[in-house]
Order: C-alpha cells, then structure tokens, then sequence
C-alpha cells in the first residue's frame, strides 16, 4: 500500500486506486482502496480506534487513478465546498477504439442511469440528466486514440457511456460494448489539480498507468500546465 501513496499529511492523502478495486467498501465488501488507506494510517501512527477518512470523489471500480482523501472534518468540508465551486481539477487518460474523426472536441448528451449502466436518452426522457466533457487526442495508435479528458459535469459512468455513444468505447470496457471484457479499463484518473484546504498551497499531482506509458512514455512529463 505505501508505494500507491502519492501524498501524506495531517490533512489530507491521495493515493492511487488499482483497477478492480471499489473506491469505498459496500454492504457485500470492504475490500476497498478506503479500507487499505486506513488500515496503512493506523500502521504508520500505531492508531487504536477509527481512523477518520474519507473520500472527496469516487472512481469506478474497473478505473484506475489517484483518489483524493480528506483526513479530518475541516479538510472535508472545504475540499466539498472546492468540489461544488468546480475548484478542483480532474483530468483523465483514456485509450478508446478507433480512431477519432476530431483531435479536441466537446461530447454533450442526456444520461439516465439504469440497471447500473448509464444509458444516453433524449432532453424530453424523465430523470435524463446531461453530460458534459472536453477530450483531446494525445496519439493514434493502430486502431486506438489514446486521448485525455476534462469532466464538465461529474455524471455515473459519464465517459464510458459517452464514448461508446460514439462508437469509441473504452478498450476493455465490455459492458460498454468494447471487443474486449477486462476487470481493469483502459481509463485512469491522471492528473489533480488543488488548493489544500488549510495551508492553501497550490497541489499539482500526475500519475500515468503503465498501459498509457507503453504508448507514450513522455506522457507525464510532456503535458501541459493546469489552464
């Protein structure tokens, strides 16, 4: 667990989940990249009791990335009022099938969540709810586009969904209609942006998968600044 640790203080952790791992323990499981995260915390400072942490957004259990954790009440709070003002930066890496027709473009769609799949439907459908994101290819690669992608809105299973619309789903992502069924999509939480809730310094984070890194090694190194 200490090597997928990115960051560490009194306030606040990020970490970096594996694909097919819940972010959160359920009813049925605790296994979860939550549950290490405490169980590493209490190791490390030889903790008694409950240890306070909790998750400031969520990835699917297939995606991999970095998760950012808020360690007591106040860094909680404020990190969710950040996340409400769109204060904190979340871009992602994808590899998807085919190639895109657009190097950088914006998808925009109405999803309605159903049988735990995000379906696109029309405006008029009831419960629809839209879906915004930016993406931008980085590479071709055969019959892949590796491409990042900014949320405009934080919808459930919103760029898996959007991009299978599309007819580019993700590589891995069988149950959005990709020619391969793997645990672990090929779509990953890649860069963090933030200012920390108490000392009010600028966070900046990358990580880049290893799927990612074999198309293109340069990726974390070479992307642009925060806009």
């Amino acid at each position: 667990m200490k090597d997928n640790i990115l960051y560490l203080d009194n306030h606040i952790l990020i970490a970096v989940k594996k694909g097919d791992l819940l972010t959160q323990p359920t009813d049925n499981t605790n296994k979860s990249l939550q549950e290490e995260c405490k169980a590493f915390l209490k190791e490390k400072f030889n903790k008694k009791g409950n240890v306070f942490l909790h998750p400031i957004h969520r990835l699917d259990k297939p995606v991999s990335g970095m998760v950012l954790f808020a360690r007591t009440s106040k860094a909680l709070s404020r990190l969710q009022k950040m996340t409400r003002e769109k204060k904190v930066h979340k871009e992602y890496i994808a590899l998807v099938e085919g190639k895109l027709e657009k190097k950088k473009a914006k998808l925009q769609h109405f999803l309605i969540k159903k049988d735990y799949r995000a379906i696109v439907e029309e405006k008029t459908q009831k419960d629809a709810k839209e879906a915004i994101l930016d993406f931008e290819v980085v590479l071709f690669h055969k019959n892949t586009t590796l491409i990042k992608v900014i949320l405009q809105t934080g919808r459930y299973h919103q760029i898996r969904a959007q991009f299978s619309h599309i007819g580019h789903p993700i590589v891995g992502d069988g149950k959005y209609k990709s020619k391969k069924n793997q645990n672990t999509i090929c779509l990953h939480h890649f860069k963090l942006a933030f200012t920390h809730p108490v000392t009010k310094e600028k966070m900046v984070f990358t990580h880049c998968p290893a799927w990612a890194l074999a198309i293109q090694p340069h990726l974390c190194q070479t992307n642009d600044q925060m806009k």
